[in-house]
């Protein structure tokens, strides 16, 4: 047997949001002994006395083998199987910290989704800069239409498995299906990823309609322009376009795009109705992936020359003061043309 895909005893989780939480229940539910990093000293003892992460994931008793630690190279360093589901804007730092303490063999799992400001790489891309050592062939994403209360609560969900090596994936698939995840494989991460990220904006954009209260066929509009705007942004970066048919692009928009669990979704809810983004922030712990990916999506478009009409009204809505009732305007006065020419 391959010793990258051995089955493994214990795993390492990176980042004890409400989704690494979830990921690491299921997985120690499976059987398997936990290590689970959490930056906030408050959720690792909240796990130790309580079993709970209260802080992200109230409300759901965590498997006692689970072994929370603020300690990111424990966690690391005594793993050969490594999740990460960390924001994306923290990812290279904690990559980087992670770096001396895996080896060629590690396999590594990112479920974050977002695209890095800057550099414009997806976490794939920030992973492979950011663990020189290791081997390409052993980074696999992880994405696919899943709220994390809903995978605690063990709601039957699907999800997809990307990696280079299709031998690897298919190891991971394994590790994490039950028989209420199930999850597919698939060979196209940089597919998988922007399906993750810009569905987030795009989720926005249906918050916006949502908010005021436009009806059932703008929603419908937004979500399938806007995955027309993704499937665009992914033919150009080399994705395979069935990908965005999939689970982690039409299935994610969809979700995120119309349930009151998606932060991003929310957050253009509330701009609908007339709250200002320093408002809405204002009142939350974490910020939604989406708004800093918009601006990230928008300035990655603009280098590659391609137009993303959504995305860009969504822009203008976090960064440049605009608002909703101008960007339902604009878009729906752009000059006509052919809907199937426009995809590519």
């Amino acid at each position: 047997m391959d010793k990258r895909t051995k089955e493994p005893k214990r795993i390492g989780v990176v980042g004890a949001g409400s989704w690494g939480t979830a990921l690491a229940n299921l997985l120690a539910i499976k059987g398997y002994t936990i290590d689970l990093w959490a930056y906030e000293t408050e959720v690792k003892q909240d796990i130790l006395e309580h079993r709970e992460n209260k802080l992200f994931l109230p409300g759901v008793t965590l498997s006692d083998r689970i072994v929370p630690s603020n300690d990111l190279e424990t966690v690391v360093k005594n793993n050969e199987i490594i999740l990460i589901v960390v924001p994306s804007h923290t990812m290279r730092s904690v990559a980087e910290q992670m770096a001396s303490h895996i080896s060629k063999e590690t396999i590594i799992i990112t479920a974050s989704k977002g695209i890095e400001d800057g550099t414009y790489l997806t976490m794939f891309g920030v992973l492979e800069q950011s663990l020189p050592t290791l081997d390409s062939d052993n980074l696999v994403v992880l994405s696919g239409p899943s709220f994390a209360k809903e995978v605690a609560d063990k709601v039957p969900t699907a999800i997809s498995i990307a990696s280079k090596n299709i031998e690897v994936a298919t190891h991971v698939q394994h590790i994490f299906s039950t028989d209420y995840f199930r999850v597919y494989v698939n060979d196209d991460p940089i597919g998988l990823e922007l399906g993750g990220a810009v569905k987030n904006i795009i989720a926005i954009a249906a918050g916006f309609v949502d908010g005021m209260e436009l009806g059932l066929n703008t929603r419908a509009a937004v979500i399938t322009r806007g995955l027309a705007e993704i499937r665009r942004l992914g033919m150009k970066m080399g994705a395979n376009p069935h990908t965005f048919s999939g689970l982690s692009g039409v299935g994610d928009l969809i979700l995120t795009c119309t349930g009151d669990l998606s932060r991003n979704y929310t957050v253009g809810k509330e701009l609908g109705q007339g709250k200002t983004i320093a408002e809405i922030q204002a009142k939350r712990r974490t910020v939604a992936e989406g708004v800093r990916n918009t601006k990230s999506v928008y300035n990655l478009a603009k280098k590659l020359g391609i137009d993303l009409p959504i995305i860009n009204e969504v822009y203008k809505a976090l960064y440049e003061g605009s608002t909703p009732e101008k960007a339902v305007k604009r878009l729906m006065t752009r000059p006509l043309g052919h809907e199937t020419s426009e995809l590519f």
